[in-house]
């Protein structure tokens, strides 16, 4: 089973469009969304998670989402929005009435894990704080699918590999898995299974991250070499007055290129540039 399937999801604002966008969450994996700002991720977890209305089909750990399936989705986004008087004991008394199966024991234990105090009001916080406290929210009432929007944005390195650890660690069990958008595409190389890249509301690929790692390569030619190949092959490139670097697809090329390995970052980079 997909812990997660969208079809054709469509949403129209003035001057922005999510546009027909497909892809699947295998079960026990995890998979980032990678865009720049604006590209659409926030527009499609708002949309996964019924805040707003949309075009299209969505199925959440096999049924479409509805409050029922609020026990087996933990949340944290961008923006975690706690009262601010509010301390870590309180929400604790608060959760309890929210999730039947809240536990307790595991959302202390996190508390403990992560530093934070528990008699601290959460206006006092700060950012990174924030973020922890969200996550062992969402992950203190066993939740079978995390849904997390931008959860690393504006920590320090530290706190954001302590956040990758414990995501990593929450995917150990097979039925457990995660969607995370960020535009810190390096966050998200060393943590998914599977990557979609979004740009303008457009999806412009979804594949396994070891898949794209192994099947586009760069390489340095001339314009001239660069026009004989299928120009399918080409996802993008970078000019001067010397040479062109560009991002091919190594099954698409002949064997007589010298081919070097690519990042994540690289690849959404220069095929963002290419549809600009």
């Amino acid at each position: 089973m997909n812990a997660l399937n969208i079809s054709n999801l469509t949403k129209k604002y003035k001057g922005f469009t999510l546009d027909n966008v497909s892809f699947s969450l295998p079960q026990g994996c995890i998979l980032g969304l990678i865009g720049e700002n604006g590209a659409g991720k926030s527009t499609t977890i708002r949309s996964i998670l019924g805040s707003i209305k949309y075009d299209g089909s969505i199925e959440v750990l096999g049924q479409p989402i509805s409050a029922k399936l609020k026990n087996r989705i933990g949340v944290v986004l961008d923006e975690v929005g706690f009262p601010d008087k509010l301390n870590a004991n309180d929400i604790n008394k608060i959760m309890k009435n929210m999730f039947t199966n809240w536990d307790e024991k595991i959302y202390l234990e996190y508390i403990s894990k992560f530093s934070l105090p528990e008699n601290k009001a959460f206006s006092e916080f700060s950012k990174g704080m924030k973020m922890k406290l969200g996550i062992a929210v969402a992950l203190s009432h066993h939740a079978e699918l995390l849904i997390l929007d931008e959860p690393t944005s504006g920590l320090d390195p530290l706190v954001r590999d302590e956040i990758i650890d414990i995501l990593n660690d929450f995917t150990r069990e097979e039925n457990h898995s995660i969607l995370i958008s960020s535009h810190i595409v390096s966050d998200l190389e060393k943590l998914c299974d599977y990557i979609a890249f979004m740009h303008k509301g457009k999806l412009m690929l979804c594949e396994e991250k070891d898949n794209l790692l192994e099947q586009y390569v760069f390489i340095n030619t001339t314009e001239e070499q660069l026009a004989e190949l299928d120009e399918n092959a080409v996802k993008g490139k970078r000019s001067n007055k010397w040479s062109t670097e560009a991002i091919v697809d190594r099954n698409m090329i002949p064997a007589s290129f010298t081919t070097k390995p690519v990042s994540i970052e690289d690849l959404f980079v220069f095929m963002a540039k290419e549809e600009n």
